[in-house]
């Protein structure tokens, strides 16, 4: 199975949650730097999601932009069927699956359907496994 990165998402740790869409992440065992989830729980450091995730939202009359189900890495694969202990190679960085996605309160802000309808479907967490290194829009 290969794909590619579609876009990148940062978390800043500010008032209004803005988040950064960089053209690369630098990454090490903590997970994101300068995300503000960088250290706080390496067995969810870094949240990645399919493209299909939102195909299947926008079949549901849900049409929400790339970023929303708050993912820090967009694929064009559907990764979801990995088990926790799987790796994946995203350019020079090998992550580890840890576990698939817990459903937050905030998607059914966004709509009260989503939560249900996305429950398998939202997205994989993912630890950094090897030493400091680049993810760039568009590595395999």
């Amino acid at each position: 199975m290969q794909g590619k990165v579609l876009e990148l998402f940062i978390t800043k740790d500010n008032k209004d949650k803005t988040r950064e869409r960089p053209q690369s992440i630098k990454v090490d065992e903590l997970g994101i730097e300068g995300d503000k989830f960088h250290g706080k729980d390496i067995q969810r450091a870094i949240l990645l999601t399919s493209i299909d995730s939102y195909s299947l939202s926008k079949k549901n009359e849900i049409d929400i932009a790339p970023g929303t189900l708050g993912e820090n890495i967009l694929v064009d694969i559907n990764p979801y069927h990995l088990l926790p202990g799987n790796h994946l190679l995203i350019g020079d960085v090998v992550l580890e699956i840890t576990q698939n996605c817990t459903l937050c309160k905030g998607l059914s802000t966004i709509n009260a359907k989503l939560p249900k309808l996305l429950k398998n479907d939202r997205g994989i967490f993912t630890k950094v496994i090897n030493k400091s290194s680049l993810i760039k829009i568009g590595d395999k």
